[in-house]
């Protein structure tokens, strides 16, 4: 049979044909011809040098590598966008399994990043581009901002949609650490771009054609930048909405150093303070110095400008993220687990069918974890929820909460434990009150044992011989019994404080003590409290951990734990009276040492009066308002 095609059908198919990737050919180039294309491994490489820079929207150049599924397909085709960690670059590799999948992949090195004017190098004058002076009048890192780094990625990403390379309706982002937080920020913004000003509009490519992400997978991401590197305590992992607050937290302090000085090896920090919006050097400088925090308007610049525009918790949540897969690991010092569940419990309420998959273990991580760790499993589960959004394939779905525990003193692995929501994961609870005073003040506990503490000096098991420490405040629950149990939450702390002095912290550890005197650190955190006599609730980090037959829980609350939190530059005591600690466990109540959970509380306000609720001893100042309904 003679197909017959009239002339003007066959004009629109030619101009169609000459828009498009033409079926089975070859790419010779992408954006807009500056990377040319080669075949590698069976797939089609497009690989970037400073030479041939995109220009991103504000002319920033970028340094990018694009992989395509072979010259024997056609596009456009499905986009994973693959965002590197902190003073890291573009992927060298190319990323043949996931072009052999179907999947176009770009992975670009960050602006202020390596060759995106981060080297030297890369920041000389380039009369190649319009503005040859571009790179060191104002390509510096913005530290993963909204207005500039998620920016950045969305021009890209609309450059190829454009060129007919992305398919618009099947857009991914993945990353880890510095590319976990923007890939936590772009799926927050979901269609829509952040303007210099802070304007929120809607995400279109350079020709107009209207884009959002269909699937996002961070790993170790942080949802709140300022609650990540100087945490103040304020997250409550059953209340409803945890802004950061006012007042300022304490510093991870030999993590802001390596930080910082691993970002000026390889990155580009604005020289002379002149732009406020990425101040790196001035934020890092007059964080470091110390207390006095509260009230000084330098310090509340600078975490407005990181909880707002640093941080997916700031973005405008009037509408659903997109499709999330998050991963954080339980050891992880930097980006701890709360930060996914922070913004998790928020959007949970807020949109209910919004799709949120949470996986927790003891793997891949900043130190404590491991930088290093097992990812085989949470890449099987990202494999499956790109394949599942991106592909059309009737994938299975993540769990909505999986976790594993973390093992050690020779400990098995127990998991996964898996639920439909982070409060099904902990049904019973496991309580300690202990109404008598006990003291501790600025100069903390043992140096030694803090020193050995700091996440970066060894892995996420850390153990020490000998008993209590001297200048703490000391809790010790009675032996587990019969099979243990396991913690699957955040130990929650209730207490009556006086504080006196100036700039008081709180260094809190819960430790698994065995009965040969061994104690192991389960979890810990840093926390600020007011300057007056108060009844408080904080929570430490969460964990997974079974403690066994004849384990003891033991909670330490001591001034300081340095390296890890950067000492007060004040002098305080702390009192802690009529205390109880709760702590999530998996297992059912049992008539024993688990027990079904109690209301949960929140502090008493900063100003005014205190809530009505009682607490162990009688004394009253917590409050249940603001809580998630239906919660425990």
């Amino acid at each position: 049979m003679t197909l017959r095609v009239p002339a003007l059908g066959l004009t629109l198919l030619l101009a169609l044909a000459s828009a498009l990737p033409a079926n089975a050919a070859e790419i010779s180039s992408v954006f807009g011809g500056r990377i040319p294309c080669v075949e590698r491994d069976g797939v089609q490489f497009c690989e970037g040098s400073v030479a041939t820079r995109v220009a991103s929207f504000d002319g920033v150049p970028l340094d990018a590598n694009v992989t395509l599924p072979a010259a024997s397909t056609s596009g456009p085709w499905p986009l994973i966008v693959q965002l590197h960690g902190w003073s890291a670059g573009k992927s060298g590799s190319v990323f043949t399994s996931r072009a052999r999948d179907g999947y176009a992949v770009l992975s670009y090195s960050a602006r202020g990043f390596h060759g995106s004017c981060g080297s030297a190098a890369s920041r000389a004058p380039d009369p190649s581009l319009a503005d040859p002076d571009v790179c060191a009048e104002r390509g510096w890192t913005h530290l993963a901002d909204a207005r500039y780094e998620a920016r950045d990625t969305q021009h890209l990403v609309g450059l190829l949609v454009d060129q007919g390379i992305a398919d618009a309706a099947r857009i991914g982002v993945t990353g880890g650490s510095y590319g976990g937080g923007q890939s936590l920020i772009l799926a927050a913004l979901n269609g829509r771009t952040m303007l210099p000003d802070g304007r929120l509009v809607p995400w279109r490519s350079p020709a107009g054609v209207p884009l959002r992400i269909a699937a996002a997978a961070p790993l170790v991401p942080w949802s709140d930048l300022a609650a990540a590197l100087s945490p103040n305590g304020r997250t409550l992992d059953y209340r409803a909405d945890n802004p950061y607050g006012a007042r300022s937290g304490v510093q991870k302090q030999s993590w802001n150093a390596t930080l910082y000085g691993a970002g000026l090896v390889t990155g580009y920090y604005v020289p002379d303070g002149s732009d406020p919006s990425a101040d790196l050097i001035g934020w890092n400088a007059r964080v470091s110095a110390g207390e006095p925090y509260d009230g000084d308007p330098q310090v509340r610049a600078i975490t407005h400008e990181l909880t707002t525009f640093h941080s997916a918790y700031g973005i405008d949540d009037s509408v659903p993220p997109a499709p999330l897969f998050i991963y954080n690991a339980w050891t992880d010092d930097l980006c701890p687990a709360d930060e996914a569940v922070r913004y998790w419990r928020r959007s949970s309420v807020k949109h209910p069918d919004a799709e949120i998959a949470l996986h927790f273990a003891d793997g891949l991580g900043h130190p404590r974890a491991a930088l290093g760790g097992n990812v085989a499993l949470v890449q099987a589960r990202i494999d499956d929820f790109f394949a599942r959004h991106l592909l059309g394939r009737d994938t299975e779905p993540a769990p909505a909460v999986e976790t594993y525990t973390q093992a050690c003193d020779g400990a098995a692995v127990a998991g996964p434990f898996v639920a439909e929501s982070w409060d099904e994961l902990h049904p019973g609870e496991v309580r300690h009150v202990d109404g008598r005073a006990r003291r501790f003040d600025s100069t903390g506990g043992d140096p030694a044992i803090a020193a050995a503490l700091d996440p970066l000096r060894g892995g996420s098991c850390r153990a020490f011989a000998g008993g209590d420490q001297r200048n703490a405040a000391t809790y010790r629950l009675p032996p587990a019994q019969g099979d243990g149990y396991t913690l699957l939450g955040a130990p929650t702390v209730i207490a009556e404080l006086s504080v006196r002095g100036t700039h008081a912290q709180i260094a809190a550890r819960l430790w698994d003590v065995a009965p040969d005197g061994t104690q192991t650190l389960v979890t810990h955190d840093l926390y600020r409290p007011r300057n007056d006599r108060h009844r408080d609730v904080f929570q430490l980090h969460p964990n997974g951990w079974h403690f066994r037959a004849g384990h003891v829980a033991k909670l330490e609350l001591l001034g300081q734990s340095a390296p890890y939190g950067r000492a007060s530059n004040g002098r305080f005591t702390v009192t802690v009276e009529r205390l109880e600690l709760r702590l999530p466990v998996h297992e059912m109540p049992d008539g024993g040492a688990v027990r079904a959970p109690v209301p949960p509380v929140l502090p008493a306000p900063e100003t005014g009066s205190a809530g009505p609720c009682r607490l162990p001893g009688g004394s009253g100042g917590c409050r249940t308002i603001g809580l998630v309904q239906g919660t425990r």
